[in-house]
């Protein structure tokens, strides 16, 4: 009789940042550690997730692992350059030779500033360790997710926030993680809406954007840090995109429009994701509709969607027999 496949799958909520300050210097020297590098800054992860299936085969070739991964259905093996780094920084640990097959499937849209690179590196690293019984333990695995996203140049401070949970913000930059929960009121809805991707990659590497998100989000931190609420979140949030130019650095005029649109209503705020062409607001559920009436006059063009902020820091892993 052939023996059953077993297929791990790992769920790791999306995440929106609300502002953050760029660390990759310690006094105008460049870091040169991944694992020190990273950001400080705010955000909240969400009730929608990135969902990674991780299977195993006998290798191809006996004498090297190997691996497929797919996005969203589509192949892209060493394009999906963060999982890709995941999988060769593990193999090393692998008791025999394996062929590994990684699944990511994303309810919200790569690219567009819900942390989806950050879910698919937990998944990967929290799937293939489980699936293949590595002994790993949890705070290497968080460790490893951010050395993949600041090496690929993915995120910086995502996958701790991911890890932090609710509405938290990142005081020191780089892993181990160093943050703090804001409490939040119970009745809250968060309305998103996406015009489309924003590379991080190229935003990490435009001089002047970098130095004006260096300089906004400390002045954003100690803003909240002193009145560590959600209206001051949002407050500093809102600013933070003023403050750095990014609007019209990057000619996003429909997104400024609609942020002017939805800060006219009677809600605790609305921002810019970081990094993407999308918007969030949050607001009290009695105002839902009102503010889904604001995103719904920018269709066909936005992709909008409701949801709320995920308050739980568990990183679900699930087995099963295929």
């Amino acid at each position: 009789m052939a023996s059953k496949e077993v297929k791990v799958i790992v769920k790791v909520p999306h995440r929106i940042s609300g502002f953050f300050e760029i660390v990759d210097k310690l006094n105008g020297i460049k870091i040169e550690d991944p694992q020190l590098v990273g950001s400080r800054g705010a955000g909240f992860n969400i009730n929608n997730f990135g969902i990674t299936e991780i299977t195993s085969q006998e290798p191809r070739d006996p004498s090297c692992s190997t691996c497929q991964i797919f996005i969203n259905g589509i192949e892209l093996n060493e394009k999906a350059e963060t999982s890709n780094f995941i999988f060769d920084y593990l193999k090393h640990y692998f008791k025999k030779t394996s062929h590994v097959i990684i699944e990511h499937n994303f309810d919200l849209p790569v690219g567009c500033g819900y942390g989806a690179s950050g879910s698919g590196a937990l998944g990967a690293v929290y799937g293939i360790s489980s699936l293949l019984k590595l002994k790993i333990s949890d705070y290497e695995k968080g460790k490893i997710a951010h050395i993949a996203e600041v090496s690929n140049k993915t995120g910086l401070g995502t996958i701790c926030g991911q890890l932090g949970g609710g509405l938290c913000i990142l005081k020191e930059p780089g892993y181990p993680c160093i943050s703090e929960r804001i409490q939040f009121p119970s009745d809250l809805s968060v309305i998103c809406g996406s015009f489309g991707m924003i590379h991080t990659k190229s935003i990490l590497n435009d001089s002047v954007l970098n130095m004006n998100i260096k300089n906004a989000g400390r002045d954003a931190l100690i803003k909240l840090l002193q009145d560590p609420s959600i209206y001051t979140f949002m407050n500093a949030s809102i600013e933070f995109v003023q403050k750095t130019l990014i609007l019209d650095i990057l000619q996003l005029t429909t997104t400024r429009e609609l942020l002017e649109d939805l800060n006219k209503l009677n809600i605790i705020g609305a921002s810019m994701n970081q990094l993407g062409r999308s918007v969030y607001a949050i607001c009290n559920k009695k105002y839902e509709a009102k503010v889904l009436d604001v995103f719904d006059t920018y269709r066909p063009e936005i992709k909008i969607l409701k949801s709320s902020i995920y308050k739980d820091k568990t990183i679900n892993v699930m087995n099963s027999v295929v």
